[in-house]
């Protein structure tokens, strides 16, 4: 059987590149489902030409993985009722257990200040009285599960990590809702599981999966996630990975992460246009989540020392 290199495979996309068999432009050669870089006639030749192909193969899966990974993510969703973007930082929005909508604590703070008695505790999406207790609260919320809401399931499991709500603690059940969640598309449930596995506090650690659930969290936009990988890179020596993935979160508004941008910046590691481009990313990140009921409702939680 003659071989072909990879090379030449890729020059003629109409040959096996086992064989050399050509499908005279029919379409009926099958490409290598790893890398799509070259094409056989069936799974024989595939086998065959698999030692001459794996190391090109693993080259391209790398490529490929890192478009993905180094890829600036999609911002936070907006708040449906001020329609400005979330907060990253999870504390500063609320997840409303009756209609499973995320909402800024710049219209809860406002909807309980202006509303009259009767209706400042309720939502202020659907209008749903607040859960008069933690069983109420976790009834809402084991029902938003029945219409397979993510955030339903990663605060449940959250509870059940660390035994919240009246509910005892449950490792297990943890997991199960983090990993369900995940699957779903939830980063922060894929940062909670790369969390559990990194910590080994209530599963084995394993570098593998908190690595893994840490880039898809990251991808998904998850910025705490990204900053955790560029120190993972960092400490590993690949510095140019590291900035790449600070950069990427800086941008997203994460102050760790522009902290560590500056300092790259005057070590050498960061370019004057990368520093440039990043610092009026991170402005632009910060001023969207801006609002006068937002700053209103930070000092108010500031004077309760919460």
């Amino acid at each position: 059987m003659s071989i072909i290199t990879t090379k030449n495979a890729d020059d003629s996309k109409h040959h096996c590149a086992a064989c050399g068999d050509s499908d005279d432009g029919g379409g009926s050669l099958k490409a290598c489902t790893g890398c799509n870089l070259v094409k056989y006639c069936n799974r024989t030749c595939q086998v065959a030409h698999r030692p001459a192909h794996k190391k090109a193969c693993k080259k391209r899966l790398a490529e490929l993985f890192d478009k993905k990974l180094f890829k600036q993510p999609p911002p936070n969703e907006d708040c449906p009722i001020c329609y400005l973007r979330l907060s990253i930082e999870g504390d500063k929005n609320r997840y409303q257990s009756c209609c499973g909508n995320m909402l800024c604590f710049g219209c809860v703070y406002a909807n309980t200040v202006a509303a009259a008695d009767t209706e400042k505790f309720k939502c202020v999406f659907c209008r749903t009285e607040a859960p008069s207790s933690d069983e109420v609260q976790i009834e809402r919320v084991k029902k938003r599960l029945e219409a397979n809401d993510a955030w339903a399931m990663v605060r449940l499991g959250t509870y059940y990590q660390f035994g919240k709500m009246g509910l005892r603690q449950d490792n297990a059940k943890a997991l199960e809702l983090y990993h369900k969640s995940a699957k779903l598309g939830n980063h922060p449930a894929h940062y909670a599981l790369s969390a559990c596995y990194r910590e080994g506090d209530i599963v084995e650690r394993d570098t593998r999966k908190a690595t893994y659930h840490g880039q898809l969290a990251a991808m998904a936009g998850n910025v705490d996630a990204r900053y955790v990988l560029g120190c993972d890179e960092y400490n590993a020596g690949n510095m140019d990975r590291a900035y790449k993935h600070w950069m990427i979160s800086a941008n997203g508004g994460c102050d760790l992460s522009i902290k560590e941008v500056q300092e790259g910046y005057k070590s050498g590691f960061v370019t004057k246009d990368d520093h440039a481009k990043t610092t009026r990313a991170y402005g632009h990140s910060i001023d969207e989540v801006k609002s006068d009921d937002r700053y209103r409702a930070a000092t108010f939680r500031a004077s309760l020392g919460s």
